[in-house]
């Protein structure tokens, strides 16, 4: 049985520094391939990366748009130069297509206008959801380390206002923006000579703690869990809470495979367990964890009640 057939399933915007051939020969199989209903595009983390691929833009959005896919164009997470304030205000000035702002910033130019909220927007609770969907947000993406009975609360609200509520439920989780990059000091460079050192880590940068054990991992100036966060065993509670899009995070895995795993899954081909088994295999040594949503550490792995 369907767990919501309905459901609509999201690729996240690309958060690594990847070579604009890879984005491109990637965007081109979620076209053809991949069971996707909403792709988010655009340069999330930093903005030094997006000569790289802006002028490929319009060809992949056509590309994906001819595949059937909605195109939804995604803000930096952080503005420091104006540079980086002027792209916020052109793409709140984006027309025919929806944008997901990832920084308050964007907020000053698209009052007005419908748009989206990103997961590192942070809203955590239901009176900020009102309070932006005042401002003309329709849907929203929860930050990932929300606990599940906090989700369930911001989806009930969603449902009163009419806004979409979406959670993540592939790949590494998002845990901090800095203004300083990690990535580039690590490798003895400063963020203004970092020489695109983090195209050298197509998923980030392994980061390791004292004892040895790898914990978290570096994106430029974002940091990120180690662990893929997999809310596979969670399909059910996520459904029934009334989360109307399941998104997923680019990674250098077998995204269609994922996709196609998740869709299955979600039109009740495959059970959750099973939807399990495939995702851990198509992730190989890297763990998997669900901790935040049962209200732990987010690294942790806790075992839910499977269904089906």
């Amino acid at each position: 049985m369907a767990v919501n057939a309905m459901t609509r399933l999201t690729l996240g915007p690309i958060l690594f520094h990847w070579p604009a051939q890879q984005k491109i020969d990637f965007y081109a199989r979620i076209a053809d391939e991949a069971p996707i209903d909403t792709v988010y595009l655009g340069e999330v983390i930093c903005s030094k990366r997006t000569p790289f691929f802006d002028s490929h833009m319009p060809a992949v959005i056509d590309r994906l748009e001819r595949g059937g896919k909605t195109v939804v164009l995604s803000s930096l997470s952080e503005v420091m130069l104006k540079r980086e304030r002027d792209m916020m205000e052109a793409i709140a000035a984006t027309q025919g297509h929806e944008i997901e702002i990832n920084d308050a910033s964007a907020l000053l130019f698209a009052s007005g206008k419908p748009h989206r909220l990103g997961p590192l927007m942070n809203v955590y609770n239901e009176e900020t959801l009102a309070y932006l969907a005042g401002r003309d947000a329709t849907h929203v993406c929860a930050p990932p380390e929300l606990p599940g009975a906090s989700l369930a609360v911001l989806a009930a609200r969603g449902r009163a206002l009419g806004v979409g509520v979406e959670a993540q439920v592939f790949g590494r989780a998002s845990l901090a923006i800095s203004a300083r990059c990690y990535h580039a000091r690590a490798h003895g460079r400063v963020k203004d000579n970092c020489q695109f050192v983090c195209e050298d880590d197509p998923d980030g940068m392994p980061l390791k703690g004292m004892d040895g054990k790898t914990f978290l991992a570096v994106n430029g100036v974002q940091t990120l869990s180690h662990a893929y966060l997999d809310l596979s065993g969670e399909i059910d509670a996520l459904a029934a809470m009334g989360v109307s899009d399941f998104r997923l995070s680019p990674h250098s895995v077998d995204m269609v495979a994922v996709a196609q795993s998740w869709r299955d899954a979600l039109d009740g081909r495959i059970a959750p367990a099973d939807l399990k088994d495939r995702i851990a295999s198509l992730v190989a040594s890297t763990p998997l964890a669900n901790g935040f949503f049962h209200g732990k550490a987010g690294h942790l792995r806790i075992a839910p009640t499977l269904h089906g």
